[in-house]
């Protein structure tokens, strides 16, 4: 049903465009409706995380990229990391949370330099002080 999920060109184009030129803050991918495709849904380069978290949908599976940017002390001065998230809202359909699980994969083996996978079931998952500590509680091992 689902095995032949494949990624679109155009998704690792923008994931490059984040990652090399800088372009985005974040992309948003979703699965095509005939579920054979994985596309690219927003691109942004909106610096709010409160803007992000808006984009993604409320009961609907996502992935996404976001280029994090944080500071661990005022010394050592700003961080980046690229941020892959699995987004499967509890009030997303059993079937969208299932092929995004068995799809997930395919993305995130074409995706090289995410320094941090997030999956997020509510909000709270996702939410800036949860990144945050995921981020800098690895800070010291990279």
């Amino acid at each position: 049903m689902v095995c032949g999920v494949a990624v679109s060109d155009e998704s690792l184009t923008a994931f490059n465009d984040l990652k090399l030129g800088k372009k985005h803050k974040y992309v948003i991918y979703k699965i095509n409706d005939s579920k054979t495709e994985i596309i690219v849904d927003k691109i942004s380069s909106d610096e709010s995380y409160d803007a992000f978290l808006e984009a993604l949908p409320e009961d609907d599976s996502r992935y996404a990229v976001y280029d994090f940017q944080y500071e661990i002390s005022s010394t050592e001065g700003k961080r980046s990391k690229i941020i892959f998230f699995t987004w499967s809202p509890e009030t997303a359909s059993v079937r969208s949370k299932m092929i995004y699980a068995s799809s997930k994969d395919a993305l995130r083996r074409a995706l090289n330099g995410v320094s941090t996978d997030i999956q997020g079931t509510d909000f709270s998952d996702v939410a800036f002080e949860s990144v945050l500590e995921r981020v800098s509680r690895g800070a010291g091992s990279h």
